[in-house]
């Protein structure tokens, strides 16, 4: 696991090096901001940061503590609920939701869960076909029906089903939006209360797809969305390609949501947990040399 976060840290890791060019074993505040910053650490966390620093020197752990406390809210514990675990999946277009919805079914199916889709962004025909074509990819069961229904009849339909026939885990596609769109943010709060009719408790998880190459300015459209219809985890997109993985603490920081997963390839395998022990080492295995 890793392997794979500390390889999506790579473009990240390039961006550091035209500020830091050599690895050290202690840096000064001036050196660690631009350090932070080029990172795409947003800059008041960084003041934050380094605010609570007293030393002259700043080691590797006492740099690594600090980072940590950032991702204080990064952590999840699953809810207790009656099968099925039924996941609504939002975020704008272009984020990465359908190919995110192909990685969590595909981790589902290899844990040994049946997993059910449910094609719930009508508005764009596209999204329909995409879903269908993953889900035959993997050999998951979907629900879908034609560009323009409605959305909320997919989604109680699809757990219906999933209930009807013993299924552990539905996953719901919903139309990428702005939280500016007022008619969608609608759809998507009706989206929610017909899943709950559907299944008590439903959606157990809504998980907001944020796009990894959109740094700082996510956080925003994230806050936008958690005000909306309440968020519970998030994933984010793309960390694989983008110098932007700094922006990880600032989101984390901001919004005090738990990160479920990054993104670190296009494969439906390539889906991996956040940890925030191995996401900080790796970010700081570029900057510091060890103690000798």
């Amino acid at each position: 696991m890793f392997g794979f976060i500390k390889k999506s840290l790579n473009k990240t890791v390039e961006a550091i090096k035209t500020v830091a060019p050599k690895k050290k074993i202690t840096f000064t505040k001036d050196e660690l901001e631009d350090i932070l910053l080029e990172a795409d650490v947003e800059y008041a966390l960084v003041e934050i940061i380094l605010n609570e620093i007293y030393q002259d020197k700043i080691t590797r752990e006492i740099l690594r503590s600090k980072l940590l406390a950032t991702l204080a809210y990064t952590s999840y514990t699953e809810p207790q609920f009656t099968p099925p675990f039924v996941e609504l999946i939002v975020g704008v277009n272009g984020a990465g939701k359908t190919t995110t919805i192909s990685k969590l079914a595909y981790k589902y199916k290899q844990e040994g869960k049946k997993v059910l889709l449910g094609a719930g962004d009508t508005f764009r025909a596209a999204a329909i076909e995409q879903l269908t074509l993953w889900a035959n990819k993997l050999d998951i069961p979907i629900v879908a029906s034609k560009q323009g229904h409605d959305s909320s009849a997919v989604a109680y339909d699809a757990i219906d089903s999933a209930k009807a026939k013993g299924f552990d885990n539905v996953i719901i596609d919903t139309a990428g939006r702005l939280h500016t769109q007022t008619n969608l943010a609608n759809e998507l709060k009706k989206i929610k209360r017909i899943c709950d009719k559907a299944h008590k408790g439903a959606p157990q998880r809504t998980v907001l797809i944020i796009d990894g190459t959109q740094g700082n300015s996510a956080i925003s459209q994230a806050k936008a969305f958690n005000e909306m219809i309440g968020i519970d985890g998030i994933i984010i997109t793309k960390l694989d390609g983008t110098a932007k993985g700094g922006s990880i603490f600032s989101i984390a920081y901001a919004l005090e949501l738990p990160i479920l997963y990054v993104g670190t390839g296009e494969q439906p395998e390539n889906l991996t947990s956040f940890d925030k022990y191995e996401f900080v080492d790796g970010l700081l295995d570029a900057i510091f040399i060890e103690e000798e």
